[in-house]
């Protein structure tokens, strides 16, 4: 069976990302009409306009003949969801609000969602939210004193949101207010250094990262021109050090000893490491890690590190590409122990190819009996880019998981984490998630990853430096972020470094006259 097409034709374009991404959520791997001239109508068509000079707008989802599916019944108990069902079986053109942008898209995507349900038979765990940060909506409101009962009713009548994900969103808004009680967020800053290698590049990735076997003849090459970047954000934050530090990738300790130790080097000579309040690296893959490397970090400050395995099951990570045994998981573990380390987070993927509720039952047994601080699940998102996706019809055995598995698996690590003694405290989500789920960050108390709070909330700004990275300068008292990319693509990154160099110089001198017109007028 091929892929679905959807045929999309919108009045004002202003809300499609938002109707294609919900109409990805119901039907994932889609494929957009407009994409593909052939398939115009598609399997299903939606089509939007304005009413009575924009006062009231017309919706429509309708099948191409022949194209109908067995729907599974709607049971609804929710007076909100059953309310919205009936108006869309009704499917009259509906009010909204032409001077409220956000008001009319939410109230666009509500109904889209209900006849997308009645189309599938299907609810969605986030119902009408598509954002990344849905944790965002519950913090903002008990910021302004709202209790959570009042914020739980919000989350259903205006996103339409279950039950479980609300009580989650809520436990973990309240949570991360509790952890940065008393610290001085907003007039600091982070700093992420990326590192975009890899020993291998896994079956499921996206992100900017290039097998560290082809690049080694360069690795001084890229040091250099980080060091020079590093040293604008110095220059822009009149040299005071920043609150926590992520050196991520790609795979840092992919890095042979001596770079790596030419970039703490060069870290330690531009910031006062020692002033940091956390200080982590994503020391992700085993087959990367060496005592050597390891005593590096540790000397230089560094006290929070990722060991990753994904899955603690040796026929996945062959598969997956990871080249590494479960054993040197286990090894490297008890490595960093014992030289010390007592902040370790290890990441596992749900959804992996084959893998079901036994096999990551299994990874949690594994990880269980390990103890790590921390534990950030994952549901797996096949992106583009990703070998999993481009290179699709090589695992047409391993279908994509279900929803309902999903739910089991998400449930599962759940328990183990807080069967482990730990809280929730971040999440977030990405397209193209396999049952529409999210990433959770668990945590022992006291080891929760401050950056990863002040980068997915937006709580400060974020100093990006290197390929593939984003520095995001924060102005709270505008609820304004202005964002910077850096070139992605390293073979591009290398030869333009001047621009690049030049670009950070200019935003960050720019960002500076603003935040000090901000204080002014303050």
């Amino acid at each position: 069976m091929g892929q679905m097409m959807i045929g999309l034709q919108l009045e004002d374009n202003a809300f499609e990302q938002d109707v294609r991404e919900l109409l990805m959520a119901f039907y994932p791997g889609a494929v957009f009409g407009c994409q593909d001239p052939e398939a115009e109508e598609g399997e299903l068509r939606v089509t939007g306009r304005f009413l009575d000079g924009g006062a009231r707008y017309a919706l429509k989802a309708e099948r191409k003949p022949g194209t109908e599916r067995n729907r599974a019944e709607i049971k609804l108990s929710s007076p909100v969801l059953k309310k919205g069902l009936e108006e869309a079986r009704e499917n009259r053109p509906f009010p909204i609000e032409p001077d409220n942008r956000v008001e009319t898209k939410n109230r666009i995507k509500r109904r889209l969602y209900f006849l997308l349900m009645l189309d599938t038979g299907k609810q969605l765990p986030w119902g009408a939210l598509t954002g990344i940060r849905p944790v965002k909506i519950p913090e903002g409101k008990l910021a302004l004193g709202w209790d959570e009962e009042r914020i739980s009713s919000y989350m259903e009548e205006h996103y339409l949101v279950g039950e479980e994900k609300r009580k989650l969103s809520l436990e973990i808004a309240g949570e991360e207010r509790h952890l940065l009680a008393g610290r001085k967020v907003k007039e600091g800053y982070s700093l992420y250094v990326g590192i975009p290698f890899c020993p291998t590049t896994c079956l499921y990735c996206s992100f900017p990262s290039y097998p560290i076997e082809k690049w080694q003849e360069r690795l001084g090459e890229y040091l250099n021109i980080l060091g020079q970047e590093l040293a604008i954000v110095r220059e822009a934050v009149s040299g005071k050090p920043p609150q926590t530090i992520y050196i991520g990738g790609g795979t840092p300790t992919s890095l042979p000893e001596e770079q790596l130790g030419q970039l703490m080097e060069i870290l330690g000579g531009t910031f006062d490491l020692g002033k940091a309040e956390e200080f982590t690296v994503e020391a992700g893959r085993p087959d990367s890690i060496t005592r050597g490397k390891l005593n590096l970090l540790r000397d230089y400050g560094v006290g929070r590190i990722s060991i990753n395995p994904q899955s603690m099951n040796q026929k996945t990570l062959d598969l997956i590409g990871r080249r590494h045994t479960v054993s040197q998981v286990e090894e490297v573990f008890w490595m960093a122990r014992e030289l010390g380390f007592d902040n370790i987070n290890m990441d596992i993927i749900l959804g992996l190819p084959g893998e079901g509720e036994d096999e990551v039952g299994a990874t949690l047994k594994a990880i269980k009996a390990l103890g790590p601080e921390s534990l950030t699940v994952h549901c797996l998102a096949i992106k583009r880019a990703a070998r999993l996706n481009l290179e699709r019809e090589l695992y047409r055995g391993y279908p994509m998981a279900s929803g309902q598995l999903m739910d089991a698996l998400a449930c599962q690590a759940e328990e183990a984490a807080r069967s482990m003694g730990m809280k929730p405290y971040y999440l977030y989500r990405q397209k193209n998630m396999a049952g529409n789920l999210e990433n959770v960050g668990y945590a022992a108390r006291d080891k929760a990853c401050l950056y990863n709070i002040y980068m997915m909330e937006e709580r400060h700004t974020v100093m990006g430096c290197g390929a593939g990275t984003t520095t995001k300068v924060v102005f709270p008292e505008e609820n304004r972020v202005e964002r910077l990319e850096n070139i992605k693509n390293i073979q591009d990154y290398l030869p333009r470094f001047r621009e690049v160099l030049e670009k950070k110089r200019k935003f960050l001198q720019q960002c500076g006259q603003c935040a000090a017109k901000e204080v002014k007028e303050a």
